[in-house]
């Protein structure tokens, strides 16, 4: 008998139950001193460029086991929260979070059937694990006319993040799933214009490693907000902060290039 190869959708599911069986907060690195306080700067930038607060009604994609998903809900939004991993989906249902306020869906977000239109959509390095066109198709269609987008991925000019998202055994040992990649900044802004989004910014940031010594952290943020400054040098940095928005007016048939 024939086994059919898993497809992309499979192989991110086969993932999240293998790191849900581990720490997978220590292996994308958000438990050390320094790598909370590389989260926190992060769900702020992602809830202040969404413009979260209360009365915001948000979508979240690849809530995973709900560490952001817990600090964007302090801003008082309506958050609706999906993964395609149930393991880790019931991780972040165990942080009991207010089910009037928070809802956790196991869903692929490419084809995912939940009811919008929503004032947001927003998430923490999840957009290199999909399709990402047909992702940004289903944002723009989600979003409401004027609603934001606002994301946090890996920058693929930070030397670590080029290494570990191609080399294959890299990857591997790093805890990363077989599909996922990272972005440069021009070529995801390009793609997000040809979209229709527009009000699009895409900064690099964050030179704050996970394993920072903890006497080191208050120096090297210090310099990483001076590096993340200087042209050039700020293109290496380890993260991207995407914001953009759908347009109030559609300007041309919705994503007619993909259409």
């Amino acid at each position: 008998m024939t086994i059919e190869p898993l497809d992309r959708a499979e192989r991110e599911i086969v993932h999240g139950r293998t790191i849900s069986h581990m720490d997978a907060e220590k292996i994308w690195g958000w438990k050390t001193p320094a790598g909370q306080l590389r989260a926190k700067r992060r769900a702020e930038l992602i809830s202040e460029s969404a413009r979260l607060k209360r009365g915001i009604r948000v979508l979240e994609i690849g809530c995973g086991t709900g560490l952001f998903t817990e600090m964007f809900a302090g801003t008082g939004a309506q958050i609706v929260a999906v993964d395609i991993s149930r393991e880790l989906i019931e991780k972040a249902r165990l942080r009991g979070l207010p089910e009037n306020q928070v809802v956790f869906l196991e869903k692929r977000f490419e084809d995912c059937d939940v009811d919008g239109p929503f004032d947001a959509i927003i998430g923490s390095s999840i957009l290199h694990h999909l399709d990402i066109e047909a992702a940004l198709t289903k944002i723009y269609e989600l979003l409401k006319p004027g609603g934001r987008m606002s994301f946090a991925e890996p920058n693929m000019l930070n030397p670590q993040i080029m290494m570990q998202k191609n080399i294959r055994w890299l990857k591997r040992k790093m805890g990363d799933s077989p599909d996922e990649s990272a972005f440069t900044r021009w070529q995801l802004r390009d793609l997000l214009l040809n979209m229709g989004f527009v009000n699009v910014t895409i900064l690099p940031y964050d030179w704050l490693h996970p394993a920072t010594p903890v006497s080191l952290i208050r120096l090297v943020v210090k310099a990483g907000r001076i590096l993340e400054e200087l042209p050039m040098i700020r293109e290496f940095s380890g993260s991207l902060h995407i914001c953009c928005s759908r347009p109030r007016e559609d300007r041309f048939p919705f994503n007619k290039q993909y259409a």
